[in-house]
């Protein structure tokens, strides 16, 4: 099961999922992928697997990818005060993942209809129980 983990500004959020993964899952691939290299950086020291950096990175890593999680801003052409390009954000919403996991980190300004008043923290946990038991539920590969 390989699960490729988005971020991007100073990747800590990126981070806290990493480690949350490894722990949750230690026989998964968690590859991080950073919008910058900083990002990169702070989630390899989380524990991932490999780590790449930028808009090649984040396009060849979707289309390998079993699951994809990340801030919900990595759908979002110009997201991350312009770090996320078009290109990066068609490669995560048009990918062949069986899942892609995404994480309400959003502006003030932005609101989400639905969207359950939690910190990052719990829509973290949230996010690595789903994938815990999306994986759980069948075999490594594609």
């Amino acid at each position: 099961m390989q699960i490729v983990v988005i971020d991007g500004q100073g990747g800590g959020m990126g981070r806290s999922i990493v480690e949350r993964l490894k722990d949750a899952l230690p026989e998964a691939e968690v590859i991080a992928v950073g919008t910058n290299a900083l990002a990169t950086s702070n989630m390899m020291k989380g524990g991932a697997n490999a780590g790449a950096t930028g808009e090649n990175a984040v396009v060849y890593n979707c289309a390998r990818a079993d699951v994809i999680v990340g801030p919900l801003g990595i759908i979002l052409p110009n997201a991350m005060y312009g770090e996320v390009s078009p290109k990066m954000a068609m490669a995560v919403s048009g990918c062949l993942a069986d899942r892609v996991f995404l994480i309400p980190a959003v502006k003030r300004h932005v609101h989400i209809i639905g969207m359950q008043d939690k910190t990052i923290s719990q829509y973290i946990d949230e996010a690595v129980t789903e994938i815990k038991r999306h994986c759980c539920g069948k075999p490594p590969g594609r």
